[in-house]
């Protein structure tokens, strides 16, 4: 809640908007769904209720937007809000669907915030990346992608393959964000390769 506060002031907001509100509840129902995966650690996991809160918090996923768009109410704070939710809902599910498809997938939940991360930790990754409608595709997919897996609704090979391509997905997305940031942040590297490529008449 501090952390909602603090970005909210950033921004230079006094108040949630509406989509806010919509991002907000979602954000319970991930709550929710965090504390059922905690719990499914010593018990018997609560399967059916996991797979209808990951559904409706998906399907809120798409109205948040739509509801910002159409009240003229969209933010800077609203869209990082609504995607700090998307990557705990996929970090909550990785820890979910790892002790049955395999630890490696615990990389798909924890890709966005080594990214992050790197942010903190590296200048040249502090810039500001141009929009790509491709991100959420791909984040889209990861979702679809956990909660099959969380239902257990494909074979265990199908469900594998699955998360490999929607891992796949994920590296491409963050790794072309990553050059993208490391090309734009070296501009004398970026001149000299230029060069070397287009040599002068």
């Amino acid at each position: 809640m501090i952390l909602l506060q603090h970005g909210l002031s950033s921004s230079g907001l006094k108040r949630y908007g509406p989509a806010d509100w919509v991002t907000a509840a979602r954000t319970v129902l991930i709550g929710v769904v965090a504390a059922l995966v905690v719990d499914s650690l010593e018990h018997a996991p609560a399967v059916g209720a996991i797979v209808g809160l990951v559904v409706v918090a998906l399907l809120l996923d798409g109205v948040d937007g739509q509801v910002a768009r159409r009240t003229g109410t969209t933010s800077a704070f609203g869209a990082r809000f609504d995607m700090e939710a998307d990557s705990f809902l996929v970090l909550v599910l990785s820890v979910y669907v790892a002790p049955a498809a395999g630890w490696w997938v615990l990389a798909i939940g924890g890709m966005r915030y080594a990214f992050v991360l790197g942010i903190w930790s590296t200048r040249w990754m502090r810039g500001t990346l141009p929009p790509r409608y491709w991100r959420k595709v791909v984040a889209a997919t990861q979702g679809v992608a956990l909660v099959t897996a969380t239902a257990g609704v494909l074979p265990f090979r199908a469900t594998v393959v699955l998360l490999l391509v929607a891992f796949a997905l994920l590296v491409e997305s963050f790794g072309r964000d990553v050059l993208w940031l490391w090309w734009d942040g070296h501009p004398v590297t970026r001149t000299r390769v230029i060069g070397r490529l287009v040599p002068r008449e």
